[in-house]
């Protein structure tokens, strides 16, 4: 007759901690709160001062009318400057491809001088490269490559 006994314990020890739960939940919901009540009586031009004592529906309502205030984004997913920081990690790789690419002789120097200024010239027009589609050159022939077990080339398998 273990199994009520192990029942009986779970239940119990649920019964225990729902209290614990429930004070860990509040004390979440309480410092969001603050943080947002912090957040929004600046952006509202209101003293934080004179609002020390503020209801939570008063803090939600506060929140949810500015947010209605706020004109609607033609691009709600995008942030501010986020074609901005696109363009700047674009550049930050195309530049650091400039840097490895002739150095690790992967491609031909030909090949890799006219892949470099066809991802520089994408960068000037000032799109992504998804947003300006262009054709890529056609490749030049690549080098015919030894048979497995060369000592000329190194594969690591």
């Amino acid at each position: 007759m273990r199994l009520p006994r192990r029942v009986g314990d779970a239940a119990e020890l649920r019964k225990s901690l729902k209290p614990l739960l429930e004070k860990r939940r509040r004390a979440r919901i309480n410092e969001s709160l603050s943080q947002l009540k912090g957040l929004v009586l600046p952006l509202l031009g209101a003293e934080t001062s004179r609002y020390s004592k503020l209801e939570k529906a008063d803090i939600l309502e506060m929140t949810v009318r500015f947010l209605q205030e706020q004109p609607a984004s033609p691009y709600p997913t995008a942030a501010p400057g986020s074609l901005d920081s696109y363009l700047e990690g674009y550049q930050a790789c195309l530049e650091r491809l400039a840097r490895v690419l002739p150095a690790c002789s992967v491609l031909e120097p030909a090949v890799s001088a006219r892949l470099l200024e066809h991802l520089r010239q994408r960068t000037v027009r000032g799109g992504s490269p998804s947003q300006t589609p262009t054709p890529a050159p056609a490749p030049a022939p690549s080098p015919q490559v030894p048979p497995p077990g060369s000592p000329g080339l190194w594969r690591p398998w």
